[in-house]
């Protein structure tokens, strides 16, 4: 699918091109930068959602001497 640039698209309007065709086009240049973004950002998705877990700080379950009590 070849490339069509804004300049291209403003000279289809203007020389009254078929509206579903400017459509398609717009639709096009959209999807491209779409495309584009996403890929721009897919590894920096990846690398967060596929990292490793940190060491979460340990929490220590046994009760202290002073909180048991004597029966």
């Amino acid at each position: 699918m070849p490339e069509i640039t804004q300049t291209e698209l403003m000279d289809m309007i203007a020389a009254d091109e078929s509206p579903s065709n400017i459509s398609s086009k717009i639709k096009d240049l959209l999807y491209a930068k779409t495309a584009e973004k996403v890929d721009a950002v897919r590894p920096d998705v990846a690398n967060t959602m596929f990292q490793e877990p940190e060491a979460e700080s340990e929490v220590d379950d046994t009760p202290d001497e002073e909180e048991e009590v004597e029966a």
